[in-house]
């Protein structure tokens, strides 16, 4: 809406216009990459649950392999750093 101090200006309104289309349509195209994206995560997320079930028919225990799943995303540094506090924690409470 223009200001009453200024004159109107079709080309500026019909600039303004546009770009609002173009806006919503970007809006769309990542509302919809965003959707299909996540389509992706539940199918991945369905066959993370069968390889885990199919690790569980064989015998294996999942809570471990999830265990060594996130200890190979982590640094030996970090894991060493983890490890002395929980023993220290372990021998101040006697249980070491």
């Amino acid at each position: 809406m223009p200001s009453p101090h200024m004159k109107p200006d079709p080309e500026f309104d019909a600039a303004r216009d546009n770009a609002y289309s173009v806006t919503a349509a970007e809006l769309r195209q990542f509302i919809e990459r965003w959707e299909h994206l996540d389509a992706e995560k539940k199918d991945i997320a369905a066959q993370q649950k069968e390889v885990m079930a199919e690790a569980k028919c064989r015998g294996y225990s999942t809570k471990v392999i999830r265990m060594v799943i996130a200890l190979r995303k982590r640094t030996a540094d970090d894991i060493a750093e983890e490890e002395a506090v929980l023993d220290m924690y372990k021998t101040a409470l006697g249980m070491a």
